[in-house]
């Protein structure tokens, strides 16, 4: 699976060099946020007191706000554009790394056809997509970090205000606990993943070998009892996916208003500014997004773990690794 792409001198130039576009890209994307944090304070301040300033300050701060954002824009949309065709490119080189030992083989692999060409390109791009969020996280939490560190000074609850940096320890203890939550919420979603990909493969293996041969394959009590396998496998998964949406929606509702929870005893005895406020809650956003990335993305690397073992067991079948 990484094999293929990035030990393979064919690709070098597509796997590294892309890799370090993409690197470089984040994080000239987390600089322009951090100045953008930086601007949420001057402009909500000048807002919270629109009679003291002038209308002029006000376009000041949005042509300044234009000035960062347009060049993110520009730069996010390029990014968006290459992580596709770097994602394909990953599956380029697994399919046509599989397919010379797959043919010349006699081992029969149910859902070949599915695995070379389906979870090779869901792999590519989940991994691909999973692991630059993972990059971005590390940057955002290098940034923002100590920018919620230092504005943890102005924090008033007595229960916080003498730790240092509590705004920081509040994202980590929450984002850890919801990752423990998860993990018992949608224990049982790697497996009916895995079992929902058989079964679909079982009914288009039908369906495929039906269109040369009518009269063997592809009758109506065959298909039936395979549509019913994959309902019934379905009902399951829908289920296990409704108790973790509940607890998903619950805890990202609630992380909203967190930040206000914490600073709003500051606001209102007139220690802070609304400026200060909103640049508190950003970064507590922003950190405690990094913080909570696998929980954010718990079924897609659900998901993941399914399409690995399908293709891990493919390439135990085919003796791709003992060829490596």
């Amino acid at each position: 699976m990484f094999r293929s792409f990035f030990l393979n001198k064919k690709w070098f130039l597509w796997s590294w060099g892309g890799g370090l576009f993409l690197l470089l890209s984040l994080l000239v994307q987390v600089t322009i946020t951090v100045k953008i944090n930086e601007w949420y304070k001057g402009f909500y301040d000048l807002l919270q007191k629109p009679t003291e300033n002038d209308i002029s300050m006000f376009w000041d701060k949005i042509i300044e706000f234009a000035y960062l954002a347009m060049p993110y824009v520009i730069l996010a949309t390029i990014t968006a554009y290459f992580t596709r065709l770097y994602a394909f490119r990953w599956r380029e080189a697994m399919t046509f790394d599989y397919i010379p030992i797959w043919s010349s083989g006699r081992v029969k692999v149910e859902g070949s056809a599915q695995r070379l060409q389906e979870d090779t390109m869901r792999f590519a791009k989940i991994v691909e997509s999973l692991g630059l969020q993972v990059v971005r996280a590390i940057m955002t939490l290098i940034a923002f970090t100590p920018i919620l560190w230092s504005l943890s000074s102005k924090v008033e609850i007595d229960l916080l205000k003498n730790i240092p940096g509590s705004l920081v320890w509040v994202a980590f203890a929450t984002s850890v606990g919801s990752l423990i939550i998860s993990w018992f919420v949608g224990i049982k979603l790697p497996g009916l993943e895995y079992n929902n990909q058989k079964v679909e493969a079982k009914f288009r293996k039908e369906l495929v070998y039906g269109e040369d041969d009518r009269d063997t394959y592809a009758k109506p009590d065959t298909i039936f009892e395979l549509f019913t396998g994959i309902k019934f496998n379905y009902h399951r998964l829908f289920l296990h996916y409704g108790y973790f949406d509940i607890w998903v929606n619950i805890y990202d509702q609630f992380m909203v208003i967190v930040p206000y929870l914490v600073m709003a005893p500051g606001l209102f005895t007139g220690a802070i500014t609304l400026g200060f406020v909103i640049q508190v809650s950003n970064a507590f956003a922003r950190v405690h997004s990094s913080f909570s990335l696998f929980t954010q993305n718990w079924t897609t690397i659900t998901e993941l773990r399914s399409i690995y073992k399908r293709l891990n067991e493919f390439e135990t079948a085919i003796g791709y690794k003992k060829i490596a």
